[in-house]
């Protein structure tokens, strides 16, 4: 099913996972059996929206919302998760839970919940349980999108059709998730074959999030969309939706280096490198170090005004720590022999700084 903003050239059908999880009721009963944690967030979440709900006038009803989340929640498990065969040590349903369980709080906190409508933090919590549901698709940019991002937008097209949605009654929904998962890509580069492709690398080798282009991207391929007051409102929730997935910057600094430290098994992964070998070494060095500094520091910037009030502050306690670890974990490892010898003394002064 084809995005509703961008006219992409390739198409990415379903495959064996999504048939695995066809519906919301299986959704429904695997994460009843293997993961209520979520059931419960989703549930903690309805009483926290309590007055937003009683009021609301839009379609289609919060079971269907909670249902589209389940949905994706499932297949990222399965497709990159713990519960299948191809394991992503940080694109996983992890991931889903730190954005849908203490960032989103951070982010209520901040703004209050009637900031913004039931729809867009339905549409929040969407994005964080669907905006990395393919991670080994062929690298082709379109539009500034990759491959991954439009694949996951196609798929959350059809997750949200499987939870009662449609264009012609929820016009705002899809446009919105296109934007956002689309304004998540980390890269814009030329094709490139499959093989060199590693997106845990480009979280911190590329010019940062497509979120913050998103405008110019919208003035080239959809000229009039400022006229349209759904793409507009769309693009404000690209930038936080951006903001809640690139927070881990404004983490508790443990929580930081953890993050870290799991993108770079991942892009070890991702690279064929084993950790306990000498080809990871240096490698590793450079990810929690020039890497960290370069994401951090000149990479990374809040796109919205509402990330801004819940994180920045947050981020800016862990410029110090920051600039420390990587100063002492160069002094530590001049010539590091292993990847695993890298992570050894990149824990140990990560839990220095706590």
């Amino acid at each position: 099913m084809r995005a509703v903003i961008f006219r992409y050239p390739t198409e990415f059908p379903a495959d064996d996972i999504e048939r695995r999880v066809p519906d919301a009721a299986t959704a429904r009963e695997l994460v009843r059996e293997r993961n209520p944690q979520l059931l419960e967030l989703l549930a903690h979440r309805r009483e926290r929206f309590a007055p937003l709900i009683a009021a609301r006038t839009d379609h289609p009803p919060v079971a269907g919302a909670e249902d589209a989340v389940l949905m994706a929640f499932c297949r990222l498990a399965f497709r990159h998760g713990s519960w299948g065969d191809d394991f992503h040590a940080y694109h996983n349903e992890g991931h889903i839970f730190e954005i849908l369980g203490p960032r989103l709080e951070r982010l209520i906190a901040a703004i209050g919940i009637t900031s913004l409508s039931l729809r867009d933090w339905f549409l929040l919590a969407l994005f964080a349980a669907a905006h990395d549901l393919r991670q080994r698709e062929v690298p082709q940019f379109a539009a500034g999108t990759g491959s991954n991002e439009r694949a996951s937008i196609e798929e959350t097209f059809r997750i949200l059709h499987a939870c009662g949605f449609s264009r012609e009654r929820n016009a705002e929904v899809f446009t919105s998730i296109e934007l956002m998962i689309a304004g998540s890509t980390f890269d814009a580069r030329p094709a490139m074959p499959a093989a060199e492709f590693n997106s845990a690398e480009l979280v911190v080798e590329s010019g940062g999030a497509l979120a913050q282009k998103l405008d110019t991207k919208l003035d080239k391929h959809a000229p009039g969309w400022r006229a349209d007051t759904n793409v507009v409102h769309a693009l404000e929730l690209a930038l936080v939706a951006a903001d809640l997935d690139t927070a881990n910057v404004a983490e508790d600094f443990p929580l930081l280096m953890a993050s870290a430290e799991r993108l770079c098994l991942e892009r070890e992964m991702r690279s064929h490198r084993d950790p306990a070998s000498a080809a990871s070494a240096q490698p590793m060095l450079d990810f929690l170090t020039t890497g960290q500094e370069h994401y951090f520091f000149d990479l990374h910037r809040f796109s919205s005004a509402q990330g801004r009030a819940a994180f920045a502050a947050a981020k800016l306690a862990n410029v110090q720590p920051m600039r420390a670890l990587v100063r002492d974990l160069r002094a530590a490892l001049p010539a590091p022999r292993t990847g695993n010898e890298v992570l050894a003394a990149f824990h140990a002064l990560a839990n220095k700084a706590r």
